[in-house]
């Protein structure tokens, strides 16, 4: 009876691995390769005026930093729209004296009150209501575009149809495993909302670099739905707003805008956590899509690591997960090269498995921590 009982055990765990890693095979071969071997289409050559929107809250020295960069753009027609959300350190000054230099500047004052508090959503309000132009883009204060033609490369995708543009926003590289570990968890999460993009099932945006239409936001009443919800400035608008034919993708190296990155472990987790709360907001195929993948995951490491301790058909199991690794090194390779983020591809079965380990305390986090009602929406 115990021989039939521990055989029984082995089998079931056997099929667990086998249905997830089918998962994950199905997630790699129909969705991820998307990405991986995407052909970016002929665009036409008309480019509609647009207005750049940048919320920014004491955010002094990145404006001196990175602001000249995005009056840089070789475009024939933009504004930058920056929010100045109560600061309180030289933020007004210094967008008072840039705007003597750039005409195309235009600033929004949000003064503080003490009889309400808001959160970035309402600055980003502000900045979309502002806007002259029909067609916006989206980044944060501590974001730089990667080439003078980031907001080309961006605006060339709309169309009467096209309504949503999302882009790619990476982290500054460093020489640190933890820089390393970071910019991985934005590579997979990219991954994912890119692929599932080209799919017809576009999910989130990140809005460090997210473009759209302003009548659409006004169609959709802005945030209004999730207004009471800290963050999903981005993500939660996408998921709400995006049709299977409304979005397209934008992954070329010039588009890409470059933030600055967490320096500690503990800043990091806490910029995940936030990012966390607004999942189960998602509407429920994006939610299921989502918990499908990192569900097979954690089975399939799981069931793998107890068929080789029960050295249950040892070979077949190797070869399976062999397989798996294969097909996920030639998707990170190609997804990464597109992204120019190859120098991750070395570390990336480590850092996957240290990610598998590092989720399950977010939710713990959230538990615990005191949210802050105004944070940058990071993607």
């Amino acid at each position: 009876m115990s021989s039939f009982t521990t055989f029984s055990a082995e089998l079931i765990i056997f099929v667990v691995f086998i249905l997830a890693l089918i998962v994950q095979l199905f997630y790699y071969l129909i969705f991820y390769k998307k990405l991986a071997f995407y052909k970016k289409a002929e665009q036409p050559a008309h480019l509609p005026p647009a207005s750049i929107i940048i919320c920014a809250r004491n955010e002094e020295d990145n404006l001196v930093e990175y602001l000249p960069s995005i009056f840089a753009q070789e475009y024939p027609d933009f504004e930058v729209v920056v929010v100045n959300d109560c600061s309180f350190d030289n933020t007004a000054d210094i967008l008072k004296e840039l705007a003597k230099k750039y005409s195309n500047l235009k600033i929004v004052t949000i003064n503080e009150s003490t009889n309400h508090t808001h959160g970035k959503k309402v600055a980003l309000m502000m900045g979309i209501k502002g806007a002259t132009h029909e067609h916006l883009l989206l980044t944060d204060a501590d974001c730089k575009p990667n080439s003078r033609e980031w907001l080309k490369n961006m605006m060339q995708h709309f169309n009467p149809k096209t309504e949503i543009v999302l882009g790619y926003s990476a982290f500054e590289k460093q020489k640190t495993f933890l820089n390393k570990l970071i910019r991985f968890d934005n590579f997979i999460t990219a991954l994912q909302f890119l692929s599932f993009a080209l799919a017809g099932k576009t999910y989130m945006g990140t809005g460090r670099n997210l473009a759209y239409k302003k009548s659409l936001f006004f169609k959709m009443k802005g945030f209004a739905s999730h207004y009471h919800i800290e963050a999903g400035d981005d993500d939660l608008f996408v998921n709400e707003a995006a049709t299977k034919h409304n979005s397209e993708i934008e992954v070329s190296v010039g588009s890409h805008t470059i933030s600055r990155v967490k320096k500690t472990f503990k800043e990091w987790l806490f910029q995940k956590r936030k990012h966390a709360s607004t999942f189960k907001h998602y509407n429920p195929k994006s939610k299921l899509l989502l918990l499908t993948i990192r569900l097979s995951l954690y089975l399939l490491f799981a069931s793998f690591i107890t068929l080789l301790v029960l050295k249950y058909k040892l070979m077949m199991v190797l070869s399976f997960f062999i397989l798996r690794f294969s097909i996920q090194m030639i998707i990170f390779n190609k997804s990464m090269d597109l992204l120019a983020e190859k120098d991750l591809l070395l570390f990336s079965p480590v850092m996957e498995v240290m990610l598998l380990l590092i989720y399950p305390l977010i939710p713990v986090i959230n538990i615990f921590i005191r949210k802050n009602k105004w944070e940058k929406a990071n993607g």
